[in-house]
């Protein structure tokens, strides 16, 4: 399962990151890419680097069962549900990206102002992307459960809260005011119902 895993990781990788880069430069001449913040231990950098920490773990959990190092003895109808899992985490990562149109970024531009995107899947949850992300980790941890597919579970989780809370909430408060709070009143965070704020927050 672990070759399967690698495969699905790669895939997203290539698809989420450079595909949609590509595209995004094509049609607007700009890669959606924002230099993140990086003076040391503020919210942005934290962000960051726990984000890259959890990719370069997710990395390297099917890598480490390919070569065959210690993990989990699960049943295989697990490891091929955790497959089915990141399958699914990668579309949905797809459809939130295509869902957001030119308005794609990755980071924030304190100065740039861009539509606040609330159809489609951003209709059930704010971050579906981060969702997505999520769900495919997990799938992973099912597929080649160890260890490192674990740490590289929470990192992620670690790093989508501080992102989200600390940088892109306050960004979004900040930039769109009402229509945000409004939006973030009725719509969960990374769930639906789940993680709202309350109307008159920012």
């Amino acid at each position: 399962m672990a070759l399967s895993a690698l495969v699905l990781y790669l895939l997203g990788l290539l698809l989420a990151f450079g595909v949609r880069t590509f595209i995004a430069w094509r049609r607007t001449g700009d890669t959606g890419f924002r230099r993140p913040d990086t003076t040391a231990f503020t919210p942005a950098w934290w962000g960051t680097v726990l984000f890259v920490g959890a990719l370069v773990l997710g990395l390297a959990a099917p890598v480490a069962g390919l070569l065959g190092l210690p993990g989990a003895d699960l049943p295989t109808a697990v490891g091929a549900s955790g497959a089915v899992l990141m399958l699914l985490g990668l579309v949905l990562v797809l459809l939130s990206q295509a869902t957001m149109g030119a308005s794609w970024r990755i980071g924030v531009e304190e100065t740039e102002r861009t539509e606040l995107v609330t159809h489609g899947v951003f209709a059930f949850a704010r971050n579906p992307i981060f969702t997505g992300m999520g769900v495919l980790l997990t799938g992973q941890v099912l597929a080649v459960p160890s260890v490192l597919s674990a740490v590289a579970l929470l990192v992620f989780a670690a790093a989508v809260q501080v992102q989200v809370r600390a940088v892109e909430e306050p960004y979004l408060l900040r930039t769109h005011g009402a229509a945000y709070r409004d939006y973030a009143a009725r719509t969960g965070r990374f769930l639906p119902l789940l993680g709202r704020l309350r109307a008159g927050n920012g």
